[in-house]
């Protein structure tokens, strides 16, 4: 894929895919499935856009029902539920915050109220909020940033238990933040870490159960969270710092997703950390 600077921009949060230019590619058009998710029923928290979106759309490809969690991005998870149900699948949206605990379990409880049951879980949301100096940051954004980022994590995965089982499968999206550090980005960073180590745990936990749970921790990747995020300057030169020189594109990401969450693929795959850098390469 050629280099593609993107131009200076700026949204409030937390951001729209439809403002974004040039608007990422999200929609899996040119991906065909192979029934490796055939009716199964996932919940994707943060589905309405970026790799969520990417992610639901890919599993319906493959036979899956999807159901999104998300904050209010309303026409972002309307327009991702029309590309789901356009594979003849079925879509439920659930809006909320997943920072509160009360959403988390609502999330699970809709998924499983809509479709009988839940086999794939795939926690994706995230926020986040650069800081110039550590002093900047405050103890109401950490709280904010983990409540989102690590908690709903933990919180949506306790609920799912209940209804996840022999052959059952949890995917966590991790950022290459988690692997290394970002000095702007200290609280994201530490939450990104947490769901690798969090990762690593669980799946220790629950291999006797037959439950993989697995990571994907991309590098940059172009989504409404980097112009809703990041000032002007900082979203122009976005990715270039990685030897491709770009950053990744949604669709990129979700073929990833789509083999952790597939026991035909990956069904020796527990505790993995999938790093897609862009050609960066990390220790260990």
């Amino acid at each position: 894929m050629a280099q593609r600077n993107q131009p200076p921009q700026q949204q409030n949060p937390p951001g729209s895919t439809e403002q974004m230019r040039p608007e990422p590619r999200d929609s899996m058009e040119d991906y065909e499935g192979r029934g490796l998710l055939a009716d199964r029923r996932a919940l994707i928290t943060g589905g309405d856009s970026g790799i969520g979106r990417a992610v639901a759309v890919a599993f319906a490809k493959e036979g899956a029902d999807v159901c999104i969690a998300y904050l209010e991005e309303h026409e972002d998870a309307k327009r991702t539920a029309e590309l789901v149900r356009a594979q003849g699948r079925r879509c439920e949206l659930v809006p909320g915050d997943l920072g509160r605990a009360e959403q988390c379990r609502a999330a699970v409880d809709e998924t499983v109220r809509a479709f009988g049951g839940l086999d794939i879980l795939v926690n994706n949301v995230a926020t986040q909020w650069p800081v110039e100096s550590p002093e900047e940051l405050t103890e109401e954004q950490w709280m904010r940033t983990f409540d989102v980022n690590i908690h709903s994590y933990y919180r949506v995965t306790a609920a799912a238990l209940a209804h996840l089982g022999e052959g059952d499968v949890i995917v966590n999206t991790g950022s290459v933040n988690g692997l290394r550090g970002n000095k702007s980005l200290i609280d994201y960073s530490a939450t990104k870490g947490a769901v690798n180590a969090w990762t690593y745990s669980m799946a220790q936990a629950l291999t006797p159960r037959g439950i993989r749970i697995n990571c994907v921790a991309p590098g940059p990747v172009w989504t409404p969270l980097i112009p809703s995020t990041f000032p002007e300057e900082k979203v122009e030169g976005f990715g270039q710092q990685v030897p491709m020189k770009r950053p990744a594109q949604p669709d990129e990401l979700a073929p990833s997703f789509v083999f952790l969450a597939s026991n035909r693929l990956s069904s020796y795959y527990t505790g993995e950390v999938i790093a897609a850098l862009g050609g960066e390469t990390m220790p260990g």
